[in-house]
């Protein structure tokens, strides 16, 4: 190929952590104009690739070229001058400034004084999204809109700063599925531009959707890149997990439960605007699906079962008795567990160690006296490390450092070593590529044949159709169905549903 078509290339890329190599001789390219999928396993190593694309990693050894120029980032201005843009999969916005405001952060326009001139950022954000062809108030605060605004922010504001290359991280998580359809159209728009796009994905029908190219990561090296006309998907995940995936995303028939009590019964529960009368029961060794658009009050129903959010009203019940969800420890002491939506934000504490993470519900079992056993603690940990096989070389390390996948399993693993009787999990799988989804998969149903009460919620209904005993099907905060998981013919019968069809 002429270097002349690359707006990305780089050359025998090496990185390493602590003495581990995280990267090793790798090359990748994009073309301008080319949407070029970045696939593999949690930890194989995209992030940190494109983390030294961006400037926030140096390189160890390797070379960068872009626009067929030699480039050695030390920093993300580095990168941003170079036209190197990042969207990240979390959001870096400020919810209380406007759109513009956040668009033009740290580079705001000045006028008369050296005074920021609000106005002017508000002109040239309007000018951004009329090239974008998408259509957002610029005064608007952020926190006001919705997330796919926050995503076309986001957007608009590596653009702003005269991105040449987009790097989109995930783009598509927190979006529904007509907010999805407007954002391919966006890249699309993007690629006549000759904006070269950089697209990490673990959705294949998104890579077949949107890429033109795929390169495959595996274990720090890379694997293949090659043509999406000339891979097929089964090729891509093999490549991914490193064996053939066969039936571990498809509905495993599962005995009925053993005990005709059940094990939770929700009555009526009312928690504001989002959850209204809502009323169904979960048995030991039977795994419930919550399905339903974004707003129908799955989340919020989560919350308050686990006692973060406050019943207004109805009354929850474990094994016949009636239980206190008034706050988490009430909720924990009833033996519930909640699995967040988003382990960043709600399941971690970033900056803390591995091990720590894992200890937050546990220190109670760690406790002498006033005084915590830190000889236990790291034994206890180490053994959750190993029981849910998380890979991570230094415990001791930030979990920020650990890939999207292992620090889900995490999250799983802290919650599942308090011993839960019944185990929410809100968007269980979100950002994790397949093995580890399979992983995730396999691991619910290993609860519940164990005799625990499982509730899933997922915005993927395949995965949701894969684990899934029964499905209740959420709208305007309260149960519209409720289906046998044999009496949900596919997918699309179960969309239909939650649509209302």
């Amino acid at each position: 190929m002429d270097d002349r078509q690359l707006a990305v290339q780089m050359r025998g890329i090496y990185k390493g952590f602590y003495g581990v190599p995280v990267l090793t001789d790798v090359d990748f390219e994009v073309r301008r104009g080319e949407v070029h999928a970045l696939a593999g396993g949690n930890g194989a190593g995209k992030s940190t690739l494109m983390k030294m694309l961006q400037g926030v990693y140096p390189l160890d050894q390797g070379e960068i070229f872009v626009d067929g120029r030699p480039v050695r980032f030390s920093s993300i201005h580095d990168a941003r001058a170079a036209g190197i843009g990042m969207v990240f999969q979390e959001f870096s916005l400020v919810p209380t400034l406007t759109v513009a405001q956040n668009i033009y952060l740290t580079t705001e326009p000045r006028g008369a004084g050296g005074l920021i001139d609000d106005r002017e950022a508000s002109r040239r954000a309007r000018a951004v999204f009329r090239d974008m062809a998408v259509d957002i108030d610029p005064d608007a605060r952020v926190g006001s809109l919705s997330t796919a605004y926050w995503q076309l922010t986001e957007i608009a504001k590596a653009l702003a700063q005269d991105a040449r290359v987009l790097i989109m991280d995930e783009p598509t998580a927190s979006l529904a599925k007509h907010e999805t359809e407007a954002l391919f159209e966006l890249v699309e728009r993007l690629k006549a531009r000759d904006i070269a796009v950089i697209y990490i994905s673990h959705r294949m029908d998104e890579v077949y959707r949107i890429a033109d190219r795929i390169t495959i990561l595996r274990d720090g090296r890379r694997l293949f890149t090659k043509e999406l006309t000339e891979v097929t998907p089964a090729e891509i995940v093999e490549g991914i997990v490193g064996k053939k995936m066969e039936g571990e995303l498809e509905y495993q028939e599962r005995p009925g439960p053993a005990d005709t009590r059940p094990l939770l019964q929700a009555r009526d529960l009312r928690s504001g605007r989002r959850v209204r009368g809502v009323s169904f029961e979960l048995y030991a060794g039977e795994i419930v699906g919550l399905a339903g658009l974004m707003g129908s009050g799955r989340t919020e129903l989560a919350r308050c079962l686990f006692g973060i959010d406050k019943l207004d009203g109805g009354e929850l019940l474990v094994r016949g008795r009636p239980v206190d969800v008034s706050n988490p420890r009430a909720a924990m002491a009833a033996k519930l567990a909640l699995i967040p939506e988003d382990r960043r934000e709600q399941g971690l504490v970033l900056e803390h160690s591995v091990i720590d993470n894992l200890l937050l519900p546990l220190l109670g079992r760690v406790r002498r006296g006033p005084l915590i056993d830190d000889r236990g603690g790291r034994t206890l940990a180490r053994q959750l490390i190993d029981r849910f096989a998380v890979k991570v070389a230094h415990p001791e390390r930030p979990v920020r450092l650990l890939s999207g996948g292992n620090q889900q399993k995490v999250v799983i693993a802290k919650w599942l070593g308090t011993e839960p009787d019944i185990l929410i999990m809100d968007e269980p799988t979100a950002g994790v590529d397949i093995g580890t989804k399979s992983e995730i998969l396999d691991m619910i149903r290993g609860l519940a044949d164990a005799g625990k009460g499982v509730i899933v919620i997922s915005s993927e209904l395949p995965e949701l159709l894969a684990v899934s005993d029964r499905v209740l099907v959420l709208r305007d905060g309260s149960v519209q169905q409720e289906l046998a998981r044999r009496d949900i013919p596919d997918e699309e019968a179960l969309q239909l549903a939650v649509q209302g069809v």
